[in-house]
């Protein structure tokens, strides 16, 4: 959940910004540095973190609420730097042989995303486990992992040319299938919460396909729309998979409900309209596989109409003091917080509107900044460095071994001793969801 932003510039112009993995925290990277935000509140944006020892930071990713974070520069694009920004120590840095294009993270694995191979590291002490050769050109770096460390499942596009994904298990460390997702090139991949199902979408951007994990079967199509072609540059599942949403570079942001009607629904009234439903829905049984599949895709649940058109934005669907809320940051340093109603959905509501680049402190919202007022729900109306390294090398792992293939994992340095996930002195812990007692992970 990451975006490389095209902001004007500045003395900290905003060049990425990425959620953690349960959507509790806000990376932004400028030009000077990057910030880290904690999402608990919709009236106030608290900053947890800044650092300006890095200028041009274009990737920073944090895992879940602790105070690990990945950080890569513009400066050195070829090298990973790890951090216990707490402490302001590095805990080890790699260099790859190409420019380092995405990184994911969750509690078992960490992801290095390269245009034409992964490497996959155990985060517990960042050893290299393998190395994925040879994969398709992938120059955006496109490539989603799994939150859920129970089974790690790493998705990224198995062919440059059509849809198809390819799915590999980072635990067992090996592929697991392919999924013929789409007919072009893949724009978007996610998984959600607990690694079972996993969303796309192609460079077209107008259908959003939901598979089940490990086996690939399609759950959901939904249609973004069929008028033009964008450019999806967010998709997220929400933490409990009820919703799914999307963006683009468009001005409408999509949300879509994950849900199956049954046969054994209540019956409806006796109207002219819910006559005509089941009319319809009866005609697509004798209709081409092509055209019913069409009739039967879902739409957006709810939607959102931004005041901006054209920047890169990325969403998330949380739940901020006891309510579901949209999140919308966008490349020119804002957090748009709406309010998602999770019953009857429809157009959500703007609440707050924060500044990114300037004090942490809220915007009040102005009257452009608002929609016009729309009929709501009662639902949608309650829901108002000191670092003391040591140099070493390691063989690297591929898919044949490593050493046939001459694999040597790039320079690197480590700190001294692993990464003590299960340490509270050494490693703050993690929080495994909102509310929850600090997790324990069990030494290797």
């Amino acid at each position: 959940m990451e975006a490389a932003a095209e902001a004007p510039g500045g003395p900290a112009a905003l060049s990425c910004f990425s959620y953690n993995q349960d959507c509790t925290s806000l990376a932004i990277g400028t030009t000077t540095g990057y910030r880290l935000f904690s999402l608990s509140s919709v009236e106030q944006l608290d900053q947890v973190h800044e650092s300006n020892e890095i200028p041009d930071v274009y990737i920073v990713e944090r895992l879940f609420s602790s105070s690990l974070v990945v950080v890569v520069s513009h400066a050195k694009p070829q090298q990973m730097n790890v951090y216990h920004f707490k402490k302001g120590t590095e805990i080890c840095n790699y260099s790859y042989s190409s420019n380092i294009l995405s990184i994911r993270l969750n509690r078992q694995r960490l992801i290095v995303c390269l245009e034409e191979s992964i490497y996959i590291h155990n985060i517990k002490d960042m050893k290299l486990l393998k190395t994925i050769l040879d994969t398709p050109p992938n120059t955006t770096g496109l490539c989603a992992l799994s939150i859920n460390h129970a089974n790690s499942y790493l998705a990224y596009p198995g062919s440059a040319t059509s849809g198809e994904i390819a799915l590999y298990d980072g635990n067992t460390l090996k592929t697991a299938c392919t999924i013929a997702a789409h007919d072009g090139p893949l724009a978007a991949l996610t998984f959600n919460s607990t690694g079972s199902k996993l969303a796309s979408a192609s460079e077209k951007g107008t259908v959003i396909r939901v598979f089940s994990i490990p086996g690939g079967q399609k759950l959901y199509e939904f249609r973004r729309g069929m008028k033009r072609y964008v450019n999806i540059s967010s998709l997220v599942f929400s933490m409990d998979s009820q919703f799914l949403c999307a963006s683009s570079n468009t001005e409408t942001v999509h949300i879509f409900k994950l849900e199956h009607l049954t046969d054994s629904r209540p019956e409806e009234p006796p109207t002219w309209s819910g006559y005509m439903g089941k009319m319809f829905q009866a005609a697509t049984n004798y209709l081409p596989a092509q055209v019913s599949g069409m009739m039967n895709q879902d739409r957006a649940f709810a939607t959102v109409r931004l005041n901006i058109s054209g920047q890169r934005n990325i969403c998330a669907l949380s739940t901020i003091q006891k309510l579901p809320r949209l999140l919308v940051t966008t490349s020119d340093g804002h957090l748009y917080i709406y309010n998602l109603d999770p019953q009857d959905g429809g157009e959500c509501v703007l609440i707050q509107k924060h500044s990114l680049l300037g004090s942490g402190k809220m915007e009040e919202n102005k009257e452009n900044d608002l929609q016009p007022p729309l009929p709501q729900s009662y639902a949608a109306t309650v829901a108002r460095q000191s670092t003391v390294p040591s140099t070493s090398t390691m063989p690297g792992y591929s898919e044949d071994g490593g050493a046939l293939r001459g694999e040597v994992i790039p320079e690197h340095e480590f700190a001294t001793g692993p990464v003590c996930l299960d340490d509270e002195n050494e490693f703050p812990p993690i929080i495994l969801c909102r509310g929850g007692q600090p997790g324990k992970a069990k030494r290797s």
